[in-house]
């Protein structure tokens, strides 16, 4: 055989076997379908049956060509060419499907209305289905956490074939599930009243008073429509609307359905029920009763009925319809209600008869109203405290899609305060004695109290000189802490680049959050958790009272501020990140109402009494007139529809957010807080970057003292063997020179070990002289060498140095160089003596110290000096040469007079008390501010 047509055998035969699969794979998939055509039909069949009923189906001889499809041989499948069943066989199926339809029947006569029973008693517990007896009269307590009843009872039904059959209870859903649509006859409608007013008093009875409130619209009477409700009124629990005025009550709904969608649903929920969660209902129920003729409504109402009932119940809107012909896309329950006082609904279909429950007593229902009415009363003219604020088990809320706080009440009900992704950032104002602490407390014991440290995370800096977050952080008397809280800053009104840092470390964060969102390929917090569970991604909220400091001056630091402020408010949102900002009057600060994209992103305003400038001004002045104690909060950007007038408990006496302070510390106290004070001077010896400070380091680090950011991180400086690395310290006041040197040659100290490194201190000026006395203490009591000079012996130390180093550099020096530090207090006091010359050499004391200051650090030999003004300090140094000086500490020095040996950034510079301004020419492009460390007594 030859290759080509073995070739040709092999490809015939893959072909067949090919041929073979797919018909294998057809025939399968044809069995598949004629089975499930067969059951299909089968369904159908039984389900046409069941329409027609049984006793039609045996007459019905049209049905046999169907049943002809349902009989299949026993060896092959049906022909589609099978002809009808016979009567016998038709009769014969038609017999067995009665036959199973009657046992099933039999035994749900027997189980299902006690299994009825049980569920209607298990999801509508209470008067939800009760006997009134066990409720009627006795206001509600529940709050809406411990669920809603799915089902409401109206009556008792029977299956209509099986009149002798057990009866069972008939129950409806309502709140939240469905609308209901009533329809009477004329000789019927007395039971619809009946059926409204039972069902509203079991609602009614059900909940706390004040959850639900009911509006009744009668189209043929301006009263008499459920008269024994109407002690509810004078506690506004039930309003009754002008026949001729329906338009109004479909507006005032549709408005508060408006408000609902664009306050409450947010960050991703679509029903009020999903916001409150487990915790109390954020928003009342309103159930509206409209009473009709069996008559159309007119074009517009119909439309307008149409839009509240589509979007009502999401919203807490629950339409009860009377004898009003609907046609409404939304889940609505409808029940007939027949002339021989019988009814049927839609819960239980046509074959149920029901029978609705008698009338309650006509005595008892206006007590019982009015009994919830004195309730609610009693809830609104009740003085609330701050414990009405925090919820009954802490910890238990989750922050994903954000954090809600109650801070204070109307009319009993508690007002809230929200931050999420579309309410980012809240603006508080109110002058001097408005409350504006007692505010703040408030809000932030309320969410303090909900979510865990995991949740939520607070940064809390105070501008004015007070001590308002003083207390979150560990203290002499209180030692307990916030737990929430990580960073504490008081007393900063002078230190308005605490305020840059903290906005700095925000923005940091934020983007950290970012990064870390892109790696899961989400863009919001909320999703970012969800795949991230194992990481820790709390809400971040950013208090900063009396924020207008930060916008002070045209300087530097404002325009910092400016964009860092714009950054995290305008990103922050996105990533858990939220900003407070209060203050006595924000209508001077030029920099933050000029900057809308800022401005616009502060959607949550709250005005306390007399505030100007928070709401949208001049149209709304709710502020103008507010009573002590109270706030306006509004979520709207300020604009007045957003308006919610409370009144804020007292939060700042004993017992209240002190108390919750310390409960919420012995339950998990977690990490302190850190806390910048400003009017405190940072304990070198408490430092943590001072106490990481190890012998071993080839290049050892000097502290010169704090730095004003978040970490409280010391400025440092590094001492490499390359030219330049002395220090200067300039100003006139001991006391701040003496701690930069005393910091930095401590620090030295610590990383060298027992006689390794050399101290040389002269003390050129008698005011420095305890000073230096103190450090050389010190120094030897850990091992040092440290003598302590005059200005007599200036001029040999500075000879004998710079010759020995002479001597490294030739090389006639038999010893490698080992670390040798001159602490220099008061260098220019000695400047008439150094210019000297020797006689023999002609060199003089400066010729010394330049040489000092050029070749010491490539030999291990630093200076550390203090120079009482700028111009002295050149004066030590060569004339234009200043590179020998690598960093300084200016005090009280004006930044004109540091151009020179810095960036064009310290012109901005003014003096202030215990404040330096550091510059590294080596490792920074702009100067920073710090505090000089407390090095102990002198």
């Amino acid at each position: 055989m030859s290759r080509r047509d073995d070739r040709r055998r092999r490809i015939e035969e893959a072909f067949a076997e090919f041929q073979r699969a797919v018909s294998a794979a057809l025939g399968s998939v044809a069995r598949e379908h004629r089975t499930l055509a067969t059951e299909h039909a089968k369904n159908m069949f039984e389900f046409t049956v069941r329409g027609m009923g049984v006793d039609k189906a045996l007459r019905d001889v049209a049905l046999r060509d169907v049943t002809s499809f349902l009989v299949v041989d026993e060896k092959r499948e049906r022909n589609p060419r099978q002809a009808p069943l016979s009567m016998a066989q038709f009769d014969e199926r038609l017999a067995q499907i009665k036959h199973d339809w009657q046992q099933s029947f039999h035994e749900w006569t027997e189980t299902g209305p006690d299994q009825l029973t049980a569920l209607v008693n298990t999801v509508a517990a209470g008067p939800a289905s009760w006997p009134h007896e066990s409720w009627l009269g006795t206001p509600g307590t529940h709050d809406g956490s411990e669920g809603v009843p799915e089902l409401w009872r109206i009556g008792t039904g029977v299956v209509t074939s099986a009149p002798e059959t057990q009866p069972f209870p008939v129950a409806v859903p309502l709140l939240d599930q469905a609308h209901l649509h009533i329809s009477s006859t004329s000789d019927s409608r007395q039971l619809a009243d009946t059926l409204v007013e039972n069902l509203l008093l079991r609602v009614l009875s059900h909940f706390q008073p004040g959850l639900v409130h009911v509006h009744v619209w009668d189209v043929g009477q301006l009263t008499g429509s459920l008269p024994g409700l109407y002690p509810l009124t004078r506690a506004n629990l039930l309003t009754v609307h002008d026949p001729a005025r329906l338009h109004e009550l479909l507006d005032e709904l549709s408005e508060h359905i408006r408000r609902v969608h664009t306050k409450v649903l947010v960050d991703g929920h679509l029903t009020v029920r999903s916001v409150s969660g487990e915790g109390r209902r954020t928003e009342p129920w309103r159930i509206a009763v409209l009473f009709g003729n069996r008559k159309a409504l007119k074009e517009d109402q119909q439309q307008q009925l149409q839009r509240v009932a589509r979007n009502g119940l999401a919203c807490g809107v629950q339409l009860f319809i009377v004898d009003i012909p609907i046609t409404i896309n939304s889940p609505v329950e409808t029940v007939t209600l027949r002339g021989d006082g019988t009814a049927s609904c839609t819960m239980t279909g046509k074959h149920v008869t029901v029978t609705l429950d008698p009338a309650l007593p006509r005595t008892l229902v206006p007590r019982a109203c009015a009994a919830i009415a004195e309730k609610r009363e009693e809830r609104r003219t009740r003085m609330s405290t701050f414990g009405d604020l925090l919820p009954e088990r802490p910890w238990t809320e989750n922050s994903s899609a954000g954090v809600v706080a109650p801070v204070g009440f109307d009319d009993g009900e508690p007002v809230c305060v929200q931050l999420g992704d579309t309410s980012p950032h809240a603006l508080i104002g109110g002058p001097s004695g408005s409350g504006k602490t007692n505010f703040l407390y408030a809000m932030l014991g309320s969410l303090c109290a909900r979510y865990s440290p995991d949740e939520l995370e607070l940064y809390l800096l105070d501008f004015k000189e007070g001590v308002s977050f003083a207390q979150f952080a560990p203290g002499r008397k209180d030692p307990s802490w916030l737990p929430h809280a990580r960073l504490v800053g008081v007393n900063v009104n002078t230190d308005r680049e605490f305020g840059v840092a903290l906005l700095r470390f925000l923005s940091d964060e934020m983007r950290r959050r970012a990064d870390a969102a892109k790696q899961h390929e989400v863009t919001k917090l909320e999703h970012l958790r969800a795949e991230d569970p194992g990481g820790r991604w709390p809400r971040i909220v950013a208090v900063i009272d009396e924020f207008q400091y930060l916008f002070g001056e045209r300087d530097q630091v404002t325009a910092a501020a400016t964009q860092l402020l714009e950054d995290v408010a305008r990103r922050g949102r996105s990533q858990g990140i939220h900003l407070v900002l209060s203050s006595q009057d924000v209508s001077g600060i030029e920099g933050f109402w000029g900057k809308s994209a800022i401005f616009e992103q502060f959607t949550v305003r709250i005005a306390l009494p007399k505030a100007r400038r928070v709401l949208a001004e001049p149209q709304n002045d709710a502020a103008v007139e507010l009573p002590r104690w109270h706030a306006v909060i509004n979520h709207e950007s300020g604009v007045k529809p957003g308006n919610e007038i409370c009144r804020i408990p007292d939060s700042t006496s004993k017992g209240t957010m002190d108390f919750l302070q310390n409960e919420l510390w012995r339950r998990e106290p977690g990490e302190a807080p850190g806390l910048f004070d400003g009017s405190k001077i940072p304990f070198l010896d408490a430092l943590p970057d001072f106490l990481e400070l190890r012998p071993g380091d080839a290049s050892p680090t000097v502290l010169l003292g704090q730095v004003i950011d978040v970490a409280g991180s010391a400025a440092r400086v590094r001492f490499a063997r390359t030219p330049g690395r002395n220090i200067a310290v300039i100003g006139s006041v001991v006391q701040d020179a003496a701690a930069v040197l005393g910091g930095a040659a401590a620090s030295l100290g610590r990383q060298h070990e027992p006689v390794e490194a050399a101290f040389s201190l002269a003390c050129l000026v008698d005011e420095a002289m305890p000073e230096a006395l103190h450090l050389a203490k010190r120094l030897s009591t850990n091992g040092h060498d440290a003598s302590v000079i005059g200005i007599d012996g200036i001029r040999e130390l500075l000879d004998r140095t710079a010759a020995r180093l002479q001597s490294i550099s030739t090389g006639t020096s038999d010893t490698p160089p080992s670390p040798h530090y001159l602490v220099l207090y008061g260098v220019d006091a000695a400047h008439t003596l150094l210019e000297q010359k020797d006689p023999t050499t002609r060199s003089s004391g400066l010729d010394s110290l330049r040489t000092v200051l050029k070749h010491g650090p490539e030999n291990r030999t630093h200076v550390l000096g203090w120079w009482r003004g700028v111009t002295r300090l050149k004066a030590s140094l060569p004339p234009g040469v200043y590179d020998d000086i690598g960093a300084w500490v200016a005090f009280d020095v004006q930044g004109k007079e540091l151009l020179s040996l810095g960036p064009e950034q310290v012109m901005a510079w003014s003096p202030r008390p215990r404040r330096g301004l550091f510059f590294d020419r080596f490792e920074h492009s702009r100067p920073q501010v710090i505090i000089p460390f407390d090095t102990g007594e002198a």
